[in-house]
């Protein structure tokens, strides 16, 4: 299992498309904190302008964690796909090479081969958003500086500058296992439907319509709190004045089942299956 892993993590790294994934986080990440600093401003003054003839505000509240925030609104789709594409990949390519057959002809147990899988997607995964928190907080605080954050949320919430760093932090690890999630459900719909082009296909479909979902009323309360288009933007609960830990809690548990649950759905079909 180890040696597996081991090659499953091997063959990412040297695999162009890997790279190709991390380029286009960056080029993503730039267009959105210059999109972020040009509509900045107006945002807050849309925000701020009854409040200005009541307040004196002082200090720039366009500064990093407001360029981090708006970062943070706007990755929870474009991510995802990139991922999705990439992860699906890992195994879509090597049933187009017919690698799988190969593989399994040596003394490889197909649970152990589909586990290393799973593991090196997200490995790959947690790696990536490593790289892309890092990068935002690095950028955004170099080129706008740190201040009080401003967001509204049912209302108009001022964080202070460190308190706003600390918040902006959990909702990226909160982000994390929704990117996890999104991760090891692309890489079960490649063991569903092994050809490439149908996997993207199904992938941008599956992201797309949990996206809509999440923005839906649906009809029962057990839904619309557990449902899991619904957890997915658990990283918001961050930003109210208190932060609602029991909520993010159960939120978290409730993803992370559903997590495991395509996951252990992805392992039971390939080990079923006849590889042809």
């Amino acid at each position: 299992m180890k040696h597996l892993l081991l090659t499953e993590l091997f063959k990412i790294y040297r695999q162009r498309k890997t790279y190709y994934a991390l380029a286009a986080v960056f080029v993503l990440e730039a267009f959105i904190m210059v999109s972020a600093y040009s509509q900045g401003r107006e945002i807050l003054e849309v925000l701020l302008e009854n409040l200005r003839e009541s307040f004196e505000f002082r200090g720039e509240l366009l500064n990093g964690n407001l360029i981090i925030y708006l970062v943070l609104n706007s990755f929870w789709f474009h991510i995802p796909l990139i991922l999705m594409i990439v992860v699906s990949g890992f195994l879509t390519s090597e049933y187009k090479d017919r690698t799988v057959e190969a593989v399994l002809l040596q003394p490889v147990s197909k649970l152990h081969y589909i586990l290393s899988k799973y593991l090196a997607a997200l490995i790959f995964t947690f790696s990536m958003l490593l790289v892309l928190i890092g990068s935002t907080f690095l950028f955004s605080y170099a080129l706008f500086g740190q201040g009080d954050l401003v967001v509204f949320l049912e209302g108009l919430t001022f964080f202070e500058g460190p308190q706003a760093a600390k918040r902006l932090t959990m909702a990226f690890a909160a982000g994390s296992l929704t990117m996890a999630f999104y991760a090891v459900s692309s890489l079960t719909l490649a063991v569903l439907f092994q050809e490439a082009t149908v996997t993207w296909i199904v992938a941008a479909l599956f992201l797309i319509g949990t996206t809509l979902v999440l923005r839906m009323e649906l009809p029962t309360e057990f839904l619309n709190a557990y449902f899991f288009p619904k957890l997915t933007n658990t990283w918001q609960d961050f930003f109210y004045p208190e932060i609602p830990t029991g909520r993010v809690l159960v939120k978290s548990a409730a993803l992370l089942f559903y997590t495991l649950a395509f996951a252990a759905i992805g392992i039971r079909v390939f080990s079923k299956r006849d590889i042809k």
